[in-house]
């Protein structure tokens, strides 16, 4: 019998007893879902990597080294963004995995991440930019309306990557896309940051402004492929904060004051379902209000179940992909407006065509290149 990632691993007392194909199957799901890592620091948390045989053990410790080889790495990037923007006399804010790293939060244990996010105030992206490309930070090449889509409809530049180091950047304005129904005034979250000490001139968001980014992140970007991770993060931050008695009321506020409530209880579900997280009592009523009706919240529950899943043909039901599907259409609907997302996601449905027909036959392809 395959062990599945949601079957518990994560609130066990004691480890599972696992076979070879067992084994086989948990670190294929872990890789699938961006948790290797997640799940190497967690053996060794618990004092469980002794235990593990040799081969899947190696697996664990060399995810252990990237993960150290990485915080390293997230470290030396933003010493680098401090030195290259440190002079504009802008707030730079560190955002999701970097900012976990260098705050020093318990998402950071085991996370493995492939750029680093950063937020500065919209009317100071232009110098941003310039100061960037100057230090060796470079725009990939997009078409037009690639332009467009990032500068004009989202909430980010297009991704930017260092001719050097080879390290991916994304610039972001705000975290939700202007055209979004989630849509959040950035002016609100810089008013609240928090400097960091190891790095003069760097900031995080505030402790209920970071739980809320990762909300609706996760219930906004629409790939589901790493949500369970996500999940993950989210509850880590939510049990760390919750050391202070005043974080709750301040979550429930600023996720109503922001218009995040639906997202924050969609969340908390599923964090409650996956990693028993439960609310105080003395917030349970301010939490319903903000609650969708019931038909919207029962079936965010239903696609929900199914989406988070790992990412793996083990883990899949019957309904997986339909639910993931239908969680990322409702995405975009949740970004854009309708006269937006239907040119859109037609576009995007003729380049994986495209891309998929000449993967199929390439030399075609080439000739027509060649035409």
């Amino acid at each position: 019998m395959r062990i599945d990632l949601l079957s518990g691993l994560w609130v066990r007392a004691a480890a599972p007893a696992l076979e070879p194909r067992d084994w086989e199957a948990l670190l294929s799901q872990a890789r699938r879902a961006r948790l290797l890592g997640r799940v190497a620091q967690h053996f060794q948390q618990r004092g469980w990597l002794a235990d593990v045989p040799d081969a899947p053990r190696r697996h664990l410790d060399n995810a252990l080294r990237q993960v150290r080889r990485q915080r390293d790495e997230a470290r030396w990037e933003a010493d680098c963004l401090r030195r290259a923007l440190g002079h504009l006399g802008t707030p730079v804010v560190l955002l999701k995995g970097a900012a976990y790293v260098l705050a020093d939060l318990p998402p950071a244990r085991g996370r493995l991440f492939t750029d680093i996010d950063i937020l500065v105030p919209k009317a100071r992206l232009r110098d941003v930019e310039i100061a960037l490309f100057g230090e060796g930070w470079v725009a990939a090449a997009i078409d037009p309306y690639d332009e467009r889509y990032y500068r004009d409809w989202m909430h980010e530049l297009p991704p930017l990557q260092h001719i050097q180091r080879r390290t991916a950047l994304d610039v972001h304005h705000s975290i939700t896309p202007p055209t979004s129904r989630f849509a959040v005034d950035a002016r609100r979250l810089l008013e609240r940051l928090r400097p960091l000490a190891s790095q003069p001139g760097l900031s995080v968001l505030a402790p209920e402004d970071m739980v809320l980014h990762g909300v609706v992140h996760l219930m906004q970007d629409g790939d589901f492929s790493g949500g369970l991770r996500d999940l993950l993060d989210f509850a880590d931050l939510v049990q760390t904060f919750a050391e202070d008695p005043a974080f709750w009321p301040a979550l429930v506020e600023r996720a109503d004051e922001l218009g995040l409530g639906r997202p924050l209880h969609h969340a908390l579900a599923q964090a409650s379902r996956l990693f028993g997280l439960a609310p105080p009592a003395t917030v349970a009523a301010a939490l319903d209000r903000l609650a969708p009706a019931w038909p919207a919240r029962t079936a965010m529950r239903a696609l929900l179940e199914q989406a988070l899943r790992p990412d793996h043909p083990d883990c899949d039901g019957a309904l997986t992909g339909t639910a993931r599907w239908l969680l990322y259409v409702r995405s975009h609907w949740l970004r854009m407006p309708w006269y937006q997302i239907l040119p859109h996601l037609m576009r995007k449905g003729w380049r994986r065509f495209t891309a998929l027909r000449e993967k199929r036959n390439p030399q075609q392809a080439q000739a027509g290149l060649r035409v």
